[in-house]
């Protein structure tokens, strides 16, 4: 347990039984009233950033992540198998465990695994990535004035929008939170 005059940025705690980091905080004292946290917090399942205030002498429970590094493997129907990189133990989830995080990731990519007590919570993937396009349609000379899109394949069998002079085997980058193209590699 930690009260929540304790908060830093980063930390992890268990609110509602649910998991949350902290992202921001704030230690208010007004000129009249007692003083109060304020907070932002992220849902680490979900993704969603709440807003939160606290007494600074309330007690919160404190929840311990184990991250380990593991190597992504390959996918087979409806399980994705990981190897540690250091025991070499080979473990697997379910897909809808892991979510949409695995559509940029290439096979023997490093991952974050992060759990809590024995329990998948998800992963953590590289903010952007460089990856191969394998599919679109051919790029043509001077269609580089506009901000006209055109989807693409790209070698993990994701689909994303990206601009007209991009061919097929150009290597483009990715931001893997919003999955949107970044420029060419």
């Amino acid at each position: 347990m930690m009260t929540a005059g304790d908060f830093r940025n980063g930390i992890t705690i268990k609110l509602d039984s649910n998991l949350y980091t902290v992202i921001e905080f704030q230690h208010v004292k007004p000129g009249k009233g007692a003083a109060f946290v304020r907070t932002k917090l992220k849902n680490i399942i979900s993704g969603g950033v709440i807003e939160k205030t606290f007494r600074p002498t309330e007690k919160i429970l404190r929840a311990y992540i184990d991250q380990r590094k593991m190597i992504y493997l390959y996918r087979d129907n409806d399980l994705v198998y990981f190897m540690d990189e250091k025991t070499y133990e080979q473990v697997y989830y379910n897909v809808k465990t892991i979510g949409q995080n695995l559509k940029f990731i290439k096979e023997n990519e490093i991952v974050k695994i992060m759990s809590y007590n024995e329990n998948l919570v998800g992963i953590e993937i590289p903010l952007t990535v460089e990856l191969k396009i394998i599919e679109t349609e051919p790029g043509l000379k001077g269609d580089t004035a506009t901000n006209v899109m055109k989807q693409a394949k790209l070698e993990t069998g994701s689909i994303i929008n990206v601009p007209l002079f991009i061919n097929i085997d150009d290597i483009v980058k990715i931001d893997t939170r919003t999955g949107e193209y970044i420029g060419r590699a």
